[in-house]
């Protein structure tokens, strides 16, 4: 297959098996692991030790012993490694990955002889008879083989682990490469924060760039070989820190290399390699079924039912389905949130953009104010946590330290009690979930981490791709502080920018490649699915609360109703920034070779203003009449849009309706303010008609038509009215998406049979 292994032979499981009989020891085995204690495995060291003991004074027979060092003489002077491999090891369903002993830089032929020796005494290290035990394996019925291989030079190279799937999701479309300086070891027991690389199959193999993402790992230590013939840990110099081990070209001939494994296989794999820092290629030095996620079922979604409840705390509304206990903690301001622990319920008055990175610490959210659209609603489902936000005495209600439980298991009303209450967890399999016929059912998704996961819910695709995420996670630096980063007066801002990207000359190629890699990230997860991106929607009081955003964002009384989507992107304080966005996302189309990716503007007011966008996006590398693929859509959200539907449709090749904007300019109700969002409805009949009148205006223009909202998995009904006025898809956001699928098929059902929905008075 054209694999690069390193020289070496085999000691096969038959030669063991000659080792044990030659000796006679089997029965001695026998009888001592029959005294094994598995009830509590009190004497597991006693009955290791003995099993070892009996293997360890054993001789090596003559002829054994003779093969073996004339294999070793024929592979000539340099150095070795002696590595076990067990009969059982590397199964679909068992890895037995670090139960046996290897042994490394082995420089002469009695050493080698000493090491297979130790590799065979090594089948029964207690952790190996626990870990057979826990599998239903045979004691006697397990042999062990070795392999002897010559060593890479990893002392100026680099070594690692690929996983021919993610390990984390078990998502089959990418290969996971993760890799340090020097040897392997100090990746294997988690001594340093490795380098991470993700590599996408199938644009792979049509000859895209096909890195999805890079992480650039710490990497503190380097383990190298001494002249003593001992290992040391070495400070990685800053240099080798902050650079990648493998660079492109390396990393994508891995990753074919890899997907060859793979395909001779013909199972998702767990593959070690190593890159000689002399000769500069790459080795693989062992490959195994990957066993972990490989056997589970990833489409089980989990119904929490709570039992017994303490005290009722707080309430306000619901997000997530999800119920968490833990310890409640109060965040009053920015300067104490840093208070937060991992796995701490966050209680606070709201949150803002820039807490993104204290948010991933949270286990749950709970707020005093906001709505099922506020930034912690988003950060909430994005997590995969529950929220409870809006409660209004959240802060004043619960104790900071206090053990409390959060329930968004109870429909729309989320609750906070005193006290641990009991839950259980019961698991639905989706796997047979079947999806409309004819409406369309799509995800909202924003955060690329969770994007491999939800991959294996049922959808048809992404309706609504929120940068808003990425930018406050990944990036975290307002655009214009890197297009204009000399110009910077705040120091510590500068200061802080600088760190984030010391390994950017250029800084504008940081926010390209961080925003490129995230939308990647997502679109792959999908591929060959839709996915609509939708270009930044910040606030200007949210940009401002980016890192260096505060010196180019304007102050407004409303910024809901201010310099907000579309009257951004051709205005001179935000337009070389949009170029960034529209690079990135050509990038990701046009060099990633990831062509599902559609771009959708939000909050367009004017035809003129339409017409002003679809041009400099041109300008900027997203020009329909090159790219012949491309396609643009408009978020449909201000009653304008509904209006003039026929002169919009002349610049966009389709629409998504955002109800909770178009609920909220119909109504002229701010929906962030306490005292009037009880007015807030997307049932109210005036919104529901220019929803009405948007999907039919866009079909007579021959345009596609979706929305994205909460209202269609709040209300069965309300999906019926989407379905009988040929809405062609509808987005949900995952924790509600089942029950979404559930009211679409309903809606088609009743449609089906003749059934009208309950329309609303006036339309």
């Amino acid at each position: 297959m054209g694999l690069r292994v390193p020289d070496g032979f085999a000691i096969t499981a038959g030669a063991f098996r000659h080792f044990i009989d030659s000796n006679e020891i089997a029965g001695k085995l026998r009888s001592a692991l029959d005294r094994l204690d598995r009830a509590g495995y009190a004497n597991l060291a006693d009955v290791g030790k003995e099993a070892r003991d009996l293997l360890a004074n054993a001789a090596m027979p003559a002829d054994l012993e003779a093969e073996v060092a004339a294999a070793g003489e024929a592979l000539g002077p340099g150095a070795l490694a002696v590595r076990s491999s067990a009969t059982a090891e590397d199964l679909p369903n068992a890895s037995f990955a670090g139960q046996h002993d290897s042994f490394l830089n082995i420089m002469d032929g009695a050493e080698m002889l000493t090491a297979v020796h130790k590799c065979f005494v090594s089948l029964y290290t207690d952790r190996a008879i626990k870990y057979r035990e826990d599998n239903g394996f045979d004691h006697n019925k397990i042999s062990l083989a070795v392999a002897v291989q010559r060593m890479v030079s990893v002392d100026n190279g680099c070594s690692g682990v690929a996983f021919t799937l993610d390990p984390e999701s078990g998502f089959r479309d990418v290969i996971h490469i993760s890799g340090i300086w020097g040897l392997g070891e100090n990746l294997v027991q988690g001594t340093v924060t490795p380098d991470e690389y993700w590599i996408f199959k199938p644009t792979l193999q049509q000859g895209y760039d096909a890195v999805l993402q890079k992480k650039l790992g710490t990497k503190e230590k380097t383990l190298k070989w001494a002249d003593d013939g001992q290992t040391y840990n070495y400070n990685t110099t800053e240099e080798r820190r902050n650079q990648f081990v493998l660079n492109d070209e390396r990393l994508i001939e891995l990753a074919k290399t890899c997907r060859l494994i793979e395909e001779h296989y013909q199972r998702p794999m767990d593959i070690e390699w190593a890159l000689d820092g002399n000769s500069n290629l790459i080795y693989i030095l062992q490959a195994r079924p990957e066993t972990v996620q490989a056997q589970r079922n990833p489409h089980v979604f989990p119904q929490y039912r709570l039992g017994k409840k303490g005290n009722l705390l707080s309430s306000g509304q619901a997000v997530g389905i999800k119920v968490v206990t833990g310890t409640a903690r109060i965040i009053r301001s920015a300067a104490d949130r840093d208070n937060l622990r991992k796995g701490e319920i966050l209680v606070t008055d709201q949150t803002q953009p820039d807490w993104d990175p204290v948010l991933k610490k949270a286990a749950a959210i709970v707020t005093n104010r906001g709505g099922r659209t506020s930034h912690a609603s988003i950060v909430a489902r994005e997590l995969g946590v529950p929220a409870v936000v809006g409660c209004g005495n959240a802060t004043e209600n619960i104790a900071d330290g206090s053990v409390i439980t959060v329930s968004c298991a109870e429909g729309q009303t989320g609750s906070i009690y005193e006290g641990a209450a009991p839950y259980t967890i019961v698991e639905h399999d989706f796997s047979d979930t079947k999806l409309p016929a004819k409406t369309e059912v799509k995800l909202i998704v924003g955060d690329p981490d969770n994007a491999f996961r939800l991959s294996f819910f049922p959808n048809h695709g992404v309706g609504l791709m929120r940068l808003e995420f990425i930018i406050s996670q990944h990036v975290r630096v307002h655009p214009m502080a890197l297009v204009r980063f000399d110009e910077l007066k705040d120091d510590e801002a500068r200061a802080e920018i600088g760190r984030l990207t010391k390994a950017y000359p250029d800084k504008k190629v940081f926010f390209i490649e961080k925003l490129s890699e995230g939308i990647a990230m997502i679109a792959a997860a999908f591929y060959p699915k839709e996915v609509i991106v939708r270009t930044s929607d910040f606030k200007t009081n949210e940009y401002a609360s980016l890192i260096g955003g505060a010196g180019f964002e304007p102050k407004e009384e409303n910024p809901m109703l201010g310099f907000r989507g579309a009257s951004r992107y051709y205005h001179p304080l935000y337009e070389e920034a949009f170029a960034l966005e529209c690079a990135a996302i050509a990038h990701v189309r046009g060099r990633m070779g990831l062509r599902n990716v559609k771009v959708m503007i939000p909050f367009c007011r004017t035809v003129s203003e339409a017409e002003k966008v679809v041009s400099v996006m041109a300008h900027h590398g997203l020009d329909r009449a090159v790219d012949t693929g491309l396609e643009l859509y408009m978020m449909a959200e201000i009653p304008s849009n509904v209006i003039l539907a026929d002169e919009f449709a002349k610049y966009f090749d389709g629409f998504s309706i955002g109800s909770n904007d178009l609920t909220q300019l119909t109504l002229g109700i701010d929906r962030d303010s306490t005292l009037v969002s009880p007015l807030f409805s997307e049932q109210d009949p005036a919104p529901r008609r220019l929803v009405a009148d948007m999907i039919r205006a866009a079909h007579t223009c021959g345009r596609r038509v979706g929305l994205c909202g909460q209202a269609p998995s709040d209300d069965p009904s309300y999906a019926r009215f989407l379905v009988e006025e040929g809405i062609d898809s509808i987005s949900f956001n995952p924790d509600v998406l089942l029950t979404g699928i559930g009211a679409v098929r309903l809606a088609l059902q009743k449609q089906h049979e003749g059934t009208k929905p309950q329309r609303p008075t006036g339309l």
